[in-house]
């Protein structure tokens, strides 16, 4: 047998998940440190704080999907590069070649041959067949 749905959270007290559980105890815990540290006035205004980020973080979704996810993939995409630049010279291993090789490779224009159709036809005939067919029309079979 297969398991199935496994990407749905444990329940632990009806529709509660043992994650949302965590979170909320969590909550009344700094609730709890915020009513001994501060008078009553500052203490409902920072609960209700408290409790509203914690609530958010514990029972909000964004696409079907918790909000710490989408919290995280928000933070990593502000932290990656806005440009993505292709350097050749970091997959050359440096230590192989000599500075002045790295320079023809990085100055050196790139010539393609030129392919015919006819080759080319023979190219696509070999791919297509996985090799099984030459151009000439022999046949070799690849095991």
């Amino acid at each position: 047998m297969v398991p199935q749905f496994i990407d749905v959270e444990d329940k632990i007290i009806g529709p509660i998940t043992t994650r949302q559980f965590v979170l909320m105890l969590i909550a009344i815990f700094v609730c709890f440190i915020e009513f001994k540290i501060f008078s009553f006035a500052y203490f409902l205004f920072f609960a209700i704080l408290t409790l509203c980020f914690f609530s958010l973080f514990a029972f909000a979704r964004v696409n079907g999907r918790p909000i710490h996810f989408f919290v995280l993939s928000f933070v990593q995409t502000l932290k990656r590069p806005r440009l993505r630049v292709w350097n050749r010279i970091s997959f050359v291993v440096a230590g192989d070649l000599v500075e002045s090789e790295i320079k023809k490779i990085v100055t050196a224009p790139s010539v393609r041959p030129y392919v015919s159709g006819s080759r080319l036809r023979d190219l696509t005939l070999i791919v297509n067949t996985g090799g099984i067919y030459e151009a000439d029309g022999v046949e070799q079979k690849i095991n």
